[in-house]
């Protein structure tokens, strides 16, 4: 992609202005990859237009693979320093994810990710960021990252920037219009209690009774489209055959099914990628209960491309997290993964809220 293209500098202004509001004096955190240059530098630029300060961390997409493979357990547990200087630190933070090979983890065993995966001790004395933090990610689109979408690099460049709204002259004002229409489905579902979901492959009851949906509208995932809450941990009952792989720590599950009772998955299965599936359920005690519930929203979005950032919000889907939940949508469940499952509704599924039928065949009737 070249530089000069002015969908580049779009990006990265609706980064800045819409999604993180950077004002003067904010510390602005850059995590990436030299394979998004572009985007860093164009950000780098608005950061310092708008008064903040950047503070780039530019990794090599290689340190990590070299870490999972020769470090002792003492270093995968081990966290820098420097994270810690940019938690007590940076109130804005942008992360543009920018690998070279989706998969370079694939052969990393289970166990080691699981590890890796544990949260980290949290020093009660460490500072604490003496502003709210602000964060957003977003998705550089790269050769493996195209190979993985099954298309070309500019045919997924074309992609990245339609899904994000960056062949408009203003992104962000379409980003406000999504996040008005989405807003009449959320405060549509203010006091509902019950939800049942049914359809090829699915089969599923759950409860949402005092929980709250959150709009989800561009400004913490970039691109966004969905609204979502935290399902009341032990309410969700029945099956589930999720129709889209999910990668995660980069290795691919295909075709997971999952049985609930009472809210914990007590049965698990896929046709591929079942024994890392299974080592990630066993991880910790929240991660067999669902942390999120989900609508997609986002019809620019078509296909998925095995990039969870971008297929949990296709347009007429519904998606569940595994694991941790969000604080703000009441939902209470801990764990130390948070792994969305996407479930196609489009040709054949049914959502009911407290009895009415809310979605059908992908499309809302409210």
């Amino acid at each position: 992609m070249a530089i000069t293209d002015v969908r580049v500098a779009r990006w990265a202004k609706t980064l800045a202005e819409y999604c993180l509001d950077i004002q003067p004096g904010d510390i602005v955190s850059i995590a990436s990859t030299p394979l998004a240059e572009p985007l860093i530098t164009a950000f780098y630029r608005e950061t310092l237009k708008h008064g903040g300060y950047p503070v780039p961390l530019i990794s090599l997409p290689s340190l990590n693979e070299i870490l999972l493979n020769d470090g002792s357990d003492e270093q995968l547990l081990w966290r820098s320093p420097i994270e810690a200087a940019v938690s007590a630190n940076a109130n804005k933070r942008l992360r543009i994810s920018a690998s070279a090979n989706p998969l370079a983890l694939t052969n990393i065993s289970s166990e080691r990710m699981a590890l890796a995966n544990r949260p980290p001790q949290i020093n009660p004395n460490a500072a604490k960021s003496p502003r709210a933090l602000t964060w957003c990610g977003t998705l550089w689109p790269t050769e493996g990252a195209a190979q993985l979408a099954g298309m070309s690099l500019a045919e997924f460049e074309e992609f990245v920037f339609e899904a994000c709204f960056l062949n408009s002259d203003d992104p962000a004002e379409r980003w406000k219009e999504l996040g008005r229409q989405q807003q009449k489905y959320v405060d549509w579902l203010k006091g509902k209690k019950a939800v049942e979901i049914h359809g090829t492959g699915v089969n599923l009851s759950l409860s949402i009774a005092g929980r709250t949906f959150i709009n989800s509208d561009g400004k913490r995932n970039f691109p966004s489209g969905e609204f979502f809450t935290g399902p009341v941990e032990d309410s969700v009952n029945g099956s589930i055959t999720f129709d889209f792989p999910s990668s995660r720590d980069g290795k691919i599950v295909r075709g997971a099914s999952l049985v609930f009772e009472k809210g914990k998955v007590i049965n698990a299965s896929a046709a591929e990628g079942e024994d890392f599936l299974l080592k990630m359920l066993n991880i910790d005690e929240g991660a067999r209960y669902l942390g999120e519930f989900a609508f997609g929203n986002n019809f620019g979005i078509d296909r998925a491309i095995i990039n969870t950032l971008y297929d949990e919000k296709i347009g007429g889907t519904i998606h569940m997290a595994l694991g941790e939940s969000y604080p703000e949508t009441g939902g209470l469940n801990h764990s130390a993964i948070h792994w969305d499952f996407i479930k196609e509704m489009r040709a054949d599924g049914e959502v009911y809220i407290d009895g009415e039928l809310f979605m059908k065949n992908g499309r809302f009737l409210f």
